[in-house]
């Protein structure tokens, strides 16, 4: 693989992650599409193209920078689940699995924070 992130386990898992997420967006109403079904899109979206445009950075402190905002976008897509979890959008089940995968998600990039050193 050529790139650094291609070889890293939290780019795969947050792929795998947008994939589910763009198929349940899918699933909410058609006045949704403009609205919370763009947003959990771009949410998810954001967590793999921030792990990507990080690691590229030169240095572990700009890497950090782009991991911190791909966590954040982690939790945005928390709170849209809830959203639609609130406008019965989506099943308890689905909720509890997707929020389970993001929240190891995220503690595998807090993880990986923790490990870069300036």
């Amino acid at each position: 693989m050529a790139f650094k992130f291609e070889n890293l386990k939290i780019w795969h898992l947050s792929l795998e992650l947008t994939d589910e997420i763009d198929l349940l967006a899918q699933s909410f109403p058609k006045y949704e599409i403009y609205s919370l079904a763009s947003q959990i899109r771009r949410a998810a979206n954001s967590v793999s193209l921030n792990i990507v445009e990080g690691s590229t950075g030169l240095t572990n402190a700009e890497f950090r920078r782009f991991l911190v905002i791909a966590n954040r976008s982690a939790l945005e897509v928390v709170g849209c689940l809830y959203l639609a979890k609130r406008r019965s959008y989506i099943p308890d089940e689905k909720f509890s699995e997707l929020y389970s995968k993001i929240e190891t998600l995220v503690k595998m990039i807090q993880s990986l924070i923790n490990t870069l050193n300036d």
